[in-house]
């Protein structure tokens, strides 16, 4: 097989009366050159559109803006306030969307299977900085796709058990980010549950078997009940329809309350979840202002919006050069308790005094 040949440049020759008025246009190269010191009206025009095309060509071959991957499993209708928080990081960095850089949202609602090819078509597209939201499943995407692209990730639980970073002092990979703990938490919730229901005996757990840190929340979850006395049942659901057939199964359970798992999933799916709750009447903890904001009955969890807003300062320090690897993951310092006071009475739950006093926020 013969060696490939070069595209010579193609040239066109205007000529006037004299050889000194011809105008030569290199189109390949984009470059126009005049030769000679006379030029007609046609001739003119014609340089003056080659400059134009030149011109455009060398604005095209510039650096485009640098795009933010954003992959989420949670949905845009329900994530404005984590997004505008997110955004609020960026341009605390000095990166501005629709400035001087692009965020690329993609948005799995609810369905962890979908990340995979989500991930891909950020990666695709030459993102400059992965963003990875939502906790394990969205970072786990990504991390099976690139180990060059930067990401910073929102985790549940310690990345470094999962194997995401080496320490969390000095990641030395492509991925840091914001530790939420917010699956560490259980132990604190199922105490809060004794305080505010000190007759309980047994709690409903539901918990999503897709969610990949599932196991480990058990665990914890086992473990707080035993240190309290209390009996636990499990029930699970990762789609709609099993939501709902959890729920009837719940209803005809004797239980005192139900704990619902850290899981993006029924992040998305909290209006229902609380609807459910409310109809069979049944107490429930949630790991997430949001759920009490919506009805539930209490919540204990990070404060969200603050972890998306470090997760965006963190993506605007790696376009401006920081590399992932030096960046240490940041853990939350401030967690807090919302009980929302109109689901107590509607429930009939007398919520003792020092739960009021020491609740961040008071939903009346």
């Amino acid at each position: 097989m013969g060696a490939a040949r070069k595209r010579p440049s193609q040239q066109l020759v205007l000529s006037g009366s004299s050889p000194r008025r011809n105008v030569v246009v290199i189109a390949q190269t984009g470059t126009c050159v005049f030769l000679g010191q006379h030029m007609q009206r046609r001739e003119f025009m014609t340089l003056v559109g080659c400059l134009a095309a030149s011109f455009s060509a060398a604005v095209a071959q510039q650096d485009p803006v640098p795009t933010v991957g954003f992959l989420s499993p949670r949905s845009p209708e329900e994530s404005e306030l984590v997004a505008s928080a997110f955004r609020r990081g960026l341009a605390a960095s000095g990166s501005i969307d629709g400035q001087n850089i692009k965020v690329d949202y993609r948005w799995a609602s609810g369905d962890y299977e979908r990340l995979p090819a989500l991930a891909r078509d950020l990666v695709d597209r030459r993102a400059a900085v992965l963003v990875t939201v939502g906790g394990e499943p969205a970072v786990l995407a990504a991390k099976a796709i690139t180990t060059s692209i930067p990401i910073v990730a929102v985790f549940t639980a310690d990345p470094v058990e999962q194997g995401f970073v080496a320490r969390l002092s000095h990641p030395g990979g492509n991925i840091t980010g914001v530790s939420a703990l917010n699956a560490t938490l259980e132990a604190k919730r199922i105490g809060l549950l004794r305080d505010l229901l000190p007759k309980a005996e047994t709690l409903g757990v539901l918990t999503n078997p897709r969610f990949p840190g599932t196991v480990n929340q058990l665990r914890s979850l086992e473990e707080a009940a035993r240190a309290v006395g209390l009996r636990l049942e499990k029930f699970s659901a990762g789609t709609d329809d099993e939501i709902k057939s959890a729920f009837e199964a719940i209803s005809t359970r004797d239980l005192s309350a139900l704990v619902v798992t850290v899981d993006t999933f029924f992040v998305t799916r909290r209006d229902n979840i609380v609807q459910l709750a409310a109809r069979y009447s049944l107490p429930a903890m949630y790991s997430l202002r949001d759920f009490a904001a919506t009805g539930g009955l209490i919540s204990y969890g990070v404060d969200l919006p603050e972890m998306y807003a470090q997760v965006g300062a963190y993506a605007g320090k790696i376009l401006r050069g920081a590399k992932p690897s030096e960046l240490p993951v940041v853990q939350p310092t401030k967690f807090e308790m919302v009980i929302n006071l109109k689901t107590a009475k509607v429930l009939g739950i007398s919520v003792p005094p020092t739960m009021l006093a020491t609740a961040d926020e008071v939903i009346e």
